[in-house]
């Protein structure tokens, strides 16, 4: 929705938008060149709804810009407390605070981040005996491919336990965390981070079960079915998004496409980006891949809820043909190769 002139912006993305508005499109450009795709995506839509802006928004976006790169700047000199003190001679105390604030989440130390740089079956000697709520803490801060062979060498009968225990997981305490760093010889003093840790949820261990080999999958979302049904029904539905098309060849991606609705193809290529949309026109006939691109062209804005629903009938499909091994997901597991 169009934001009005008497919308106060609040929101980390509006004020991103406002900034890039007020640059100009040369600056905006260059900054655009260090964010991600799905970044992008997300500021030009919000840049594109963004109507109405104010000279006084502008101004105050800015300046909140302005004051949070001068606090990086003091802590990169002399630390917080010394940020702290200049902020407060520059702006006051309130004001400092709430900008200090605002770099807190990035100036924390991430837990676990010996455990990160170490090989994965060595990790795996080192904690396959300790407690499925263990492992599933230190899995939570791996990265999906080490987690992933992790998870896969367990025991099968404790790969559902972990699986469901880091779908689960929500906030640790950092005194539980400093006290499994202790227990694994943990290279780091002490954790900055005070506040209770976000880690772990349905999307991390989603994460995990779209990189392992599709037989430790099978066996964990079976499991997860019969012990959680709805946590499964919801894992289920994020483990395969219409992006992962790519991960198809040409003849699973044609054997799709057969199934598929023209009406609901059109809309789903409006949401995508260019590489998904080649990838599909690349496997359509040339006659309907111009009435594809025809109803795109006259069809106009589309909803994001339309086009994210068509998307999900597509991806339904996709999962369909998976499950009766009409087509092949390629993993990073090590799925069996078929010649």
């Amino acid at each position: 929705m169009p934001k009005s002139s008497e919308e106060k912006i609040t929101g980390g993305l509006q004020k991103a938008a406002v900034l890039l508005i007020a640059l100009g499109p040369e600056k905006s450009a260059a900054i655009f060149k260090h964010l991600k795709e799905d970044e992008i995506e997300e500021l030009t839509l919000e840049i594109a709804n963004t109507r109405n802006i104010t000279p006084q928004m502008k101004e105050e976006v800015i300046r909140e810009f302005y004051q949070v790169c001068l606090a990086q700047q003091y802590i990169a000199e002399g630390g917080i407390n010394y940020a702290k003190e200049l902020l407060e001679k520059s702006f006051g105390a309130e004001k400092a605070m709430d900008v200090i604030g605002k770099l807190t989440a990035s100036l924390q130390v991430k837990p676990f981040e010996f455990v990160r740089k170490t090989d994965a079956t060595q990790l795996l000697n080192f904690i396959q005996d300790e407690h499925p709520q263990t492992i599933a803490l230190i899995m939570s801060y791996l990265s999906a491919n080490q987690a992933a062979l992790i998870l896969s060498a367990l025991p099968p009968d404790r790969q559902a336990d972990v699986a469901k225990r880091i779908a689960v997981m929500d906030r640790t305490s950092p005194d539980v965390i400093k006290e499994v760093e202790k227990v694994l010889e943990s290279k780091l003093a002490s954790l900055v981070n005070q506040d209770y840790t976000i880690i772990g949820g349905v999307d991390a261990v989603v994460d995990i079960l779209n990189t392992v080999d599709r037989g430790t999958e099978k066996h964990i979302m079976e499991t997860l079915e019969i012990e959680e049904p709805e946590l499964a029904d919801e894992i289920r539905k994020k483990m395969f998004v219409f992006e992962d098309i790519l991960l198809l060849d040409d003849r699973a991606i044609q054997r799709v496409l057969r199934d598929v609705d023209n009406g609901d193809l059109a809309i789903a290529l409006k949401g995508s980006n260019e590489e998904v949309q080649n990838a599909i026109f690349n496997n359509l006939s040339k006659r309907l891949g111009v009435m594809i691109r025809e109803d795109m062209e006259f069809m106009g804005p589309v909803r994001m809820k339309d086009v994210e629903e068509a998307q999900q009938k597509i991806v339904n499909i996709i999962r369909k043909l998976e499950d009766s091994a009409e087509i092949v997901i390629s993993r990073g597991g090590g799925d069996e190769i078929i010649v």
